[in-house]
């Protein structure tokens, strides 16, 4: 009796403290302090006019171009900045506080400076550490930042989870960046080293996007709804302008290191940054058609049937020849796995590509994965495993498409029939269907999905998974010579891994991954 009276006398201590810190950190009563929507397409930039040349030539298109290096895609980013001349509009879902995090939120103050209308929404769940330096770039005149579902308890920031988990477990995954109203950049990548690929150290495969045309009009009317929606704040109404002037100061130390100096180089010498500078970018010209989440869902106000998931089953259902799915969590869940193994049992050939149990930094979502994998296998489905690529930079086929040297795959690249290609946010997992926002383009082009789908005919920075005659799982390693290496268990792991994994698999969280 004693131990149930204390337990009863902790629960309703806890409880209090939750009902406390609600009340002591609550949600403004107002979100921002006005509505603000686009500006009309500028065209009589250097960018805008370059834009409506090409435009004009393909009446009625949309001119797509993936961005697979990452150094490219971050000299993309610097370079529409700086051509820049009246808006640039940017959602993230996290924005680090790293060399590139900095350089390039720099080139959001520079822009601003001179004039450029800035509106930055971040997720508050990643800008650790740039507190500081986004309340001074929203201080400035032109620009303005926002929060998308922002922590009311700034210090230390996951308590919040604590008493309004409802509502921060709900993120904005989003990624684009739209400049002058004219291009945008769409797709996986977050900003941060890690997603630009240079140096030593961890980094992503990822794939983004380069877009103009009707489509960019698209992107910026989705960009306007989330940041007018219920879900966005004021960065003012959390965060305290510092004294003094930082972000150009550390942009500027940044940019001093090895690191800023190589990204730097990417930006005078990259031959796609050329090809920007000079207005002379080549694209594939196609329809473009826009998959976004209504921001509603940051809130779990959107009905289920109205969620981007249900596009990307009809995508995947309309198949009639081949289906390649690249995502770095891949977690079908019963549904998902039924419209593969369908899929595969009449024919289509499927194919997955995701991370090794070695590859993942997420290990949570590989274990649930794995729950699916015998299935899946059985029905005809071809899973792919990346290979950790921690020392290898070497030439390769779909990391040029994905991104260059890389131990880690986050790109989101879906290819069907070889006719269509979505690229986008989405992880093909609970989260991305439920809980997080997504976004991403479905673009018709037979070149692009061709690519996308040569480069896994034969890959060898990936593990075959199969089942051998007795229906085991195994891994088929081949090399480059045309060896072949058999694993029995999960590649590059030890006991110890596999026993957590085997753990995780069984513990009812995969709603949550």
């Amino acid at each position: 009796m004693r131990l149930i009276k204390i337990f009863l006398i902790l629960v309703a201590v806890i409880a209090v403290a939750i009902f406390g810190l609600r009340l002591a950190f609550p949600l403004p009563k107002e979100n921002f302090s006005e509505r603000t929507l686009k500006q009309d397409p500028d065209w009589t930039g250097p960018l805008g006019a370059t834009i409506q040349n090409a435009l004009e030539r393909n009446p009625g298109l949309d001119g797509v171009r993936p961005l697979g290096n990452g150094r490219a895609a971050f000299a993309a980013r610097a370079i529409l900045a700086r051509e820049a001349v009246s808006s640039i509009d940017a959602q993230y879902y996290i924005w680090q506080d790293d060399v590139t995090g900095l350089m390039l939120l720099d080139e959001l103050r520079s822009a601003a400076e001179r004039g450029v209308q800035i509106r930055l929404l971040v997720d508050d769940n990643g800008i650790s550490g740039l507190d500081d330096l986004l309340a001074e770039l929203d201080a400035l005149p032109t620009a303005n930042v926002r929060i998308f579902n922002p922590f009311t308890l700034r210090r230390p920031k996951l308590l919040s989870y604590a008493f309004d988990f409802s509502r921060l477990n709900r993120r904005m995954h989003n990624k684009s960046m739209t400049v002058d109203g004219v291009a945008t950049i769409v797709g996986g990548r977050n900003i941060g080293d890690i997603y630009f690929d240079y140096g030593a150290g961890t980094h992503y495969l990822d794939v983004d996007a380069i877009a103009i045309g009707p489509i960019v009009d698209e992107v910026s009317q989705s960009f306007d709804s989330y940041w007018n929606s219920a879900s966005s704040y004021d960065a003012d109404l959390f965060l305290s302008v510092p004294k003094g002037q930082n972000l150009q100061a550390r942009a500027e130390s940044a940019r001093q290191t090895a690191a800023g100096a190589g990204y730097q180089k990417a930006i005078t010498e990259n031959e796609l940054a050329d090809r920007i500078a000079a207005h002379d970018l080549k694209f594939e010209w196609s329809e473009v058609t826009l998959f976004v989440d209504d921001p509603a869902k940051g809130l779990g106000e959107v009905k289920s049937e109205n969620l981007i998931v249900e596009q990307l089953i009809d995508f995947a259902n309309g198949s009639q020849t081949s289906l390649d799915l690249v995502s770095a969590y891949f977690i079908p869940g019963e549904r998902g796995a039924n419209v593969l193994e369908e899929l595969a049992r009449s024919g289509v050939k499927v194919r997955v590509l995701t991370n090794s149990l070695d590859a993942t930094d997420v290990m949570p979502v590989h274990a649930a994965y794995m729950r699916y994998r015998g299935d899946l296998l059985k029905s005809g489905v071809e899973l792919l495993e990346l290979r950790a690529l921690r020392q290898e930079h070497r030439d390769r086929s779909l990391p040029e498409i994905l991104a260059g040297s890389a131990s880690g795959l986050h790109a989101k690249v879906f290819g069907s029939d070889g006719q269509r290609v979505f690229i986008g946010s989405y992880n093909l997992d609970p989260r991305s269907a439920r809980l997080n926002t997504e976004m991403g383009l479905l673009v018709e082009s037979p070149a692009i999905a061709a690519s996308l789908a040569s480069q896994l005919n034969k890959p060898d920075f990936a593990y075959r998974v199969e089942l051998d005659n007795d229906g085991q799982m195994i891994w088929m390693q081949e090399e480059k010579d045309g060896t072949v290496i058999v694993h029995a268990t999960d590649p590059e792991t030890n006991g110890v891994q596999r026993a957590l994994t085997a753990v995780v698999r069984w513990l009812p969280v995969e709603w949550m991954l």
